[in-house]
């Protein structure tokens, strides 16, 4: 015998609502949080705004721009590795989140993954159908990153004697 069970119009809207998405669905403590994150990143308060963001996801799990924030934070401490695991996560949530692209394709050039930061401005590009800022900032960065590259001494091998 098979049963079927159907779900209450009134409940598959919560359900609905409780899906990964827009911030309107998320907690208003994470948004708090979120935003109190990226004060403390404006005010040049790194580690501040990763405890603010880290708090927001504690609330709400879903909340991108604390991923993306926590990442942006990482990569003013010097620490791009981190930074690309953190928007890694974001782009997990929404893989079509313009500025996470772009944040992570700039980690990845600090790393040194210039073909793979490529892949990223590929898909900023196919996202943005019209002038994007965002394409236009990662190829700059791409293409400082490869001129230093170009022009980057090499060092001579040295033999002990």
């Amino acid at each position: 015998m098979r049963f079927t069970f159907l779900l209450p119009l009134a409940l598959l809207a919560t359900t609905a609502a409780a899906a990964p998405g827009r911030d309107d669905q998320l907690k208003p403590v994470s948004l708090q949080m979120a935003a109190a994150g990226q004060a403390a990143l404006d005010a040049g308060k790194p580690q501040d705004a990763i405890d603010s963001f880290e708090a927001a996801l504690a609330s709400d799990p879903r909340n991108v721009a604390a991923f993306a924030g926590i990442a942006a934070a990482y990569e003013k401490l010097g620490l791009p590795g981190k930074a690309v695991k953190y928007y890694r996560d974001a782009l997990a949530l929404n893989p079509s989140d313009i500025a996470a692209l772009e944040g992570q394709g700039r980690a990845l050039v600090a790393r040194g993954a210039t073909a793979r930061a490529q892949i990223n401005l590929a898909r900023i590009k196919a996202l943005c159908k019209a002038d994007c800022g965002a394409a236009t900032r990662l190829e700059g960065v791409i293409a400082k990153a490869s001129a230093q590259a170009s022009v980057a001494p090499v060092k001579a091998k040295t033999t002990k004697e």
